[in-house]
């Protein structure tokens, strides 16, 4: 399998995800065409992309030729019926993360070109193990943010209506809205007992890279703070490390907290900026065909980096911290990361709907497959959940100041490493 820019998105369903080029469809093998002029066409065009592109070939042991022969023995009336049996079948796959979208859900998905986006400002997917709707992360500074919502936050309502067995389509219709209007979400959190957050919908407009020179212990210090991986994330990045660099910075602390993810090229692209050579990540499809990408050689800066992550570092997060820590290009500090090392494949369907599919699983350089599992930093700072909430939200001006627990923890160790590079420069001359 082939890394491309288009469709590949990494882990999550996101109620607020940024703008995905799709991919077109895949050719049909003869003797399978599409049943035209009738609602069964869209049930075997789905058929049809989950057979030829699912990440596993025995379909997680589902015999899926017999789900073809009984979805399409039924008779349809209209469209509606066809949705429904669409979102029966892939049910059978137990995946998650392979989900159909009517074309509104599909409409809702997708953010416009502007860079901004109707909604609360999460990102949700079901949990593998227990099925329950979770926050992957609140994206910084939305109404979900600035409400108090954490990640892997478990929400069991949406405006009252139970989440049990709703898929994320189903969610991201009934959480999004128009701007000044409200919804009620129902939050378990662990060790408390479910809370309402009334949170009113905003157009939000997303600037995925914030960056600054912080005078700190280590010296002249390159602040950078990534919150999501979208289309122009990478672009961002670019010009924030030229300009930090033109401002002679020590070293760098990249912070990936709360970051959900986002799109699989934007990682690579972000990862080659940091690291001069070595693997960046390596997937694997259903035929167990590995395809690596590695750096390109013209890295931004050979400068000490840090890397701050959390529960919410999520998909891209991880496979950026990875590639840097794996590769020893940076320094891991924080708490283990969410956990999420699938791709998936989003695919627009001749009637305006579309289906995201599971394509392939990732690999860390040292071939490590993080799903469920996460990444461990290399230096653990746990914060509690009141703790987090207490600096991201109640005391926002502490935020990447020392008295930021794991930022002045990433700030100790760089000053260590702008040290010892020093001391390697000198042992040369």
């Amino acid at each position: 399998m082939v890394i491309r820019r288009s469709g590949l998105v990494l882990g999550a369903t996101a109620v607020t995800l940024s703008t995905i080029a799709v991919a077109g469809l895949v050719n049909l093998p003869q003797g399978q065409a599409l049943f035209k002029e009738s609602p069964k066409e869209i049930v075997d065009e789905v058929w049809q992309i989950i057979y030829r592109q699912y990440v596993d070939g025995t379909f997680n042991q589902v015999d899926w030729q017999a789900v073809r022969k009984e979805y399409l023995d039924k008779k349809y009336t209209d469209k509606e019926q066809a949705y429904k049996s669409i979102r029966e079948m892939l049910k059978k796959l137990n995946d998650p993360y392979t989900r159909f979208m009517d074309p509104k859900e599909f409409k809702n998905m997708q953010v416009d070109t502007s860079g901004e986006l109707t909604g609360v400002g999460i990102t949700i997917g079901l949990d593998e193990e227990t099925k329950k709707l979770t926050v992957i992360a609140p994206l910084e500074d939305t109404p979900a943010f600035k409400a108090g919502i954490l990640a892997k936050d478990v929400i069991t309502k949406i405006n009252g209506k139970s989440t049990e067995g709703m898929d994320t389509s189903e969610a991201v219709t009934l959480i999004r809205g128009e701007p000044g209007s409200q919804v009620k979400l129902t939050i378990s959190r662990s060790g408390e007992k479910p809370r309402d957050y009334l949170i009113t919908r905003a157009k939000i407009e997303i600037h995925p890279v914030d960056y600054s020179v912080k005078q700190t212990p280590a010296g002249k210090t390159g602040y950078i703070r990534l919150k999501q991986f979208s289309a122009n994330a990478s672009k961002e990045m670019r010009d924030a490390i030229t300009n930090l660099e033109k401002k002679n910075v020590d070293g760098y602390v990249l912070d990936l907290r709360n970051n959900p993810g986002g799109l699989l090229f934007s990682s690579i692209e972000i990862a080659r900026m940091w690291l001069k050579d070595g693997t960046i990540v390596s997937t694997v499809d259903r035929k167990g065909v590995v395809e690596k990408e590695a750096a390109s050689g013209r890295s931004l800066t050979e400068k000490p980096l840090v890397v701050l992550v959390d529960k919410g570092s999520a998909s891209a997060s991880e496979i950026l911290s990875g590639a840097l820590q794996d590769n020893k290009r940076a320094v891991l500090v924080g708490s283990k990361t969410f956990g999420k090392g699938l791709v998936q494949s989003v695919r627009p369907l001749d009637d305006g709907s579309g289906v995201a599919v599971t394509i392939a699983k990732y690999l860390t350089p040292s071939g490590a497959d993080i799903n469920k599992a996460g990444i461990k930093p290399d230096i653990k700072v746990e914060l509690s959940d009141e703790q987090r909430q207490n600096l991201w939200l109640k005391q926002r001006d502490k935020l990447a100041t020392l008295q930021d627990p794991q930022f002045a923890k990433a700030i100790e160790e760089l000053k260590k490493e702008i040290a010892a590079k020093g001391n390697v420069r000198a042992e040369r001359k």
